[in-house]
């Protein structure tokens, strides 16, 4: 995939003046003012010095005006925001903004650029020097915590000459709407470190073996020992002798990931959220599954379906779910599990891999996500990841101390030994289950991933 292609758009436009009085005072021109008062401490004896001190603040009205005439009007500015990659969760990257001086005179300016409060704590500001028919250029750090659209607007310039005894205001309307990825670099490292033991490239190169798998291959006549399953009625018909289907490993399955949205996973671990974190395991499982010759398809649910991708695959198809991984976002409530699986049913009716991200809800009751896992399992190979919780594991591996320690590390062990109990029970029933800490659920899950295709067990 271009990463070119995700690069937001640089974006230019002419200045204009900003508010009803766009010309201001420079810090010289204070200070001529200060220098005048001079004249206050002989105006105690003789009045007539205060004239002397009028006429000092003429001739700095004068020079403030004359400097005024010489710098540029916003007219004959251009501002650029220049974008270099495309932006990544925590990504640390730079913006570039520069100012393109159309008129003779030089200028040194003052830049704000209006950026979302998820890319900067505070507005970003920037120190540009532009040459008389020439341009300027700076930059400012930015690192995006939000994933999905975002919206950067104006750019705000404060500009004098070189005497600095008068300043303009004014702004460039440069708003525009960028979109946050998931980490890409994280992905990509991701991908390469875990295609070990040539194992992707044994999928890629598997031989076709007869008599395995589901897909159909070829017909042959009946041998003794074939199962009856497989016997073509329909050619068996028309040859009047028993034919027997010969099948073939699967070489391009299909992988569903299906990711829940709802209110547990908005809980934050280091900064992220707990759907950031499966955000970025689905992507690089998707990258590591395109490898392996599979077919990726995407489920992300709330209350209601966010985003729907139907199988495929190319370098089209993964921009197209990496779009909508974007724009996955954390619900307030409980998620509908029974509504994505009965939909996922609907739209999947041949067997495939769903890898199911989640978080399980601390109730007496049986959670919903459970008892679909175990429906789906009747017709499709499940992977039902959990999202870990690091402090109920810390206060397990812990010593109490004290009793409020004590109804804290028993609270724990309950919670921790129920989920162990409902993961044994599904994986009982067929169902494939991983509980890992957010930060290493993407190492786990495509480490699963490839076990599964090791083993055929699809």
């Amino acid at each position: 995939m271009s990463v070119n292609r995700l690069v937001p758009s640089n974006v230019a436009a002419r200045a204009e003046k900003a508010g009803r009085i766009p010309v201001a005072f420079g810090r010289r021109f204070f200070l001529f003012l200060f220098m005048g008062l001079v004249w206050i401490a002989p105006a105690w004896r003789e009045p007539r010095f205060l004239y002397a001190l009028a006429f000092w603040d003429v001739v700095a009205l004068a020079l403030w005006a004359w400097d005024l005439s010489r710098i540029p009007k916003p007219g004959q500015l251009e501002v650029r925001r220049i974008w270099s990659e495309p932006l990544g969760l925590t990504k640390p990257m730079s913006v570039a903004l520069e100012v393109h001086n159309s008129s003779s005179a030089s200028i040194s300016a003052k830049i704000n650029d209006e950026a979302p409060d998820t890319f900067c704590r505070e507005l970003p500001s920037a120190d540009i020097s532009a040459p008389g028919k020439g341009s300027g250029l700076a930059s400012y750090a930015i690192q995006p915590r939000s994933r999905g659209d975002a919206h950067f607007g104006d750019v705000w310039l404060r500009y004098e000459s070189p005497l600095r005894i008068a300043q303009r205001w004014a702004r460039a309307r440069l708003g525009q709407t960028v979109r946050v990825y998931p980490n890409l670099e994280e992905a990509q490292k991701l991908r390469i470190y875990l295609i070990r033991s040539h194992q992707i490239e044994l999928e890629k190169r598997l031989k076709r073996q007869r008599g395995y798998g589901r897909e159909f291959e070829s017909l042959r006549d009946y041998r003794e020992g074939d199962e009856w399953r497989d016997i073509c009625w329909t050619a068996t018909a028309r040859r009047g002798k028993l034919i027997t289907k010969v099948h073939q490993i699967e070489r391009s399955q299909v992988l569903w990931l299906v990711l829940d949205a709802g209110r547990l996973l908005r809980a934050r671990v280091d900064g992220l959220t707990k759907l950031d974190y499966t955000v970025n395991a689905a992507l690089s499982l998707a990258q590591v599954a395109f490898y392996s010759g599979d077919r990726v398809a995407l489920l992300a649910y709330g209350r209601k379906p966010q985003q729907r991708v139907g199988a495929g695959r190319g370098v089209p198809h993964l921009r197209a779910l990496l779009e909508s991984l974007a724009q996955v976002r954390a619900e307030s409530f409980e998620a509908d599990h029974i509504l994505a699986a009965e939909m996922l049913l609907s739209m999947q009716s041949r067997r495939s891999l769903i890898v199911w991200l989640t978080d399980l809800a601390e109730t007496a009751a049986t959670p919903e996500v459970i008892e679909c896992a175990a429906k789906m399992a009747t017709r499709h190979l499940v992977l039902l990841g959990i999202i870990g919780q690091p402090e109920l594991h810390g206060l397990v591996a812990a010593s109490p101390e004290d009793t409020s320690e004590m109804y804290r590390y028993t609270a724990a062990l309950e919670i921790v030994q129920r989920r162990d109990l409902l993961l044994r029970r599904l994986r009982q029933q067929g169902v494939l289950t991983l509980e890992v800490d957010p930060t290493r659920l993407s190492t786990a899950l495509v480490n699963r991933y490839l076990e599964v295709k090791e083993r055929s067990l699809l």
